[in-house]
């Protein structure tokens, strides 16, 4: 049986399952994080970096609230200086289709090219994707790693269990490399993949962008 963790500060006050919900996760920034560990666990400073819009008090305190509401674990290491990581527990974990959710919604209502202000972070579409890709997975098992500059992201996909690496894997059936405008520009409404390079298996490389790509859901819709 779940456990019921203790009650919210502000809570819906509403006996409905959706409503219960929210409670846990309708606070800003509580489903960024769960979607920014999606790719593992992190530290304090790495969840900084990742979501640069939050405070550190602001940070400090969701982090706590997830602990007490059952949705994350704190790990201090015997280390010099002192090192915390944060991990998803599997109620957490559960919340990855919910973000794939949204993320096929936003894809389908709200995308656009990045507007003035806005932080630009690539792994943020990948993580998200995390769930959206257990509802659909492209055909076929196998790793992708993306370049996207200096940085290396691998999805695995095993049936329907998604796993994303924010590192280069062992090994990769195909690897995609572009620029972040290039990236920028296939993951955009418009789905404009000549700026990015393909290597080893094209088709695995291509069903994965399908399925993290905008045009790809407007396609599903409109079929």
């Amino acid at each position: 049986m779940a456990v019921v963790p203790p009650p919210k500060r502000h809570p819906y006050d509403q006996w409905s399952p959706d409503a219960r919900a929210l409670d846990l996760v309708g606070d800003k920034w509580t489903l960024l994080i769960v979607r920014d560990l999606l790719a593992g666990p992190r530290r304090f400073v790495q969840l900084q970096h990742v979501l640069p819009g939050i405070s550190t008090e602001q940070l400090r305190s969701r982090l706590n609230r997830m602990v007490a509401d059952g949705l994350l674990t704190r790990q201090r290491f015997r280390e010099v200086p002192p090192r915390v990581e944060y991990s998803l527990t599997e109620r957490a974990r559960e919340l990855a289709p919910v973000i794939g959710a949204l993320a096929r919604w936003g894809y389908d209502w709200a995308w656009s090219a990045p507007r003035d202000g806005e932080a630009i972070d690539v792994g943020a579409v990948f993580r998200a994707t995390v769930g959206l890709l257990e509802s659909g997975p492209p055909a076929g098992n196998g790793t992708v790693e993306m370049h996207v500059e200096d940085r290396v992201y691998s999805m695995t996909v095993d049936g329907h269990v998604i796993s994303l690496a924010e590192q280069a894997a062992d090994s990769a059936d195909a690897t995609i490399s572009g620029s972040q405008s290039a990236w920028l520009a296939a993951l955009g409404p418009d789905g404009d993949r000549s700026g990015l390079q393909v290597a080893g298996d094209a088709r695995m490389a291509d069903a994965m962008l399908d399925c993290v790509g905008a045009q790809a859901h407007r396609a599903i819709n409109a079929a």
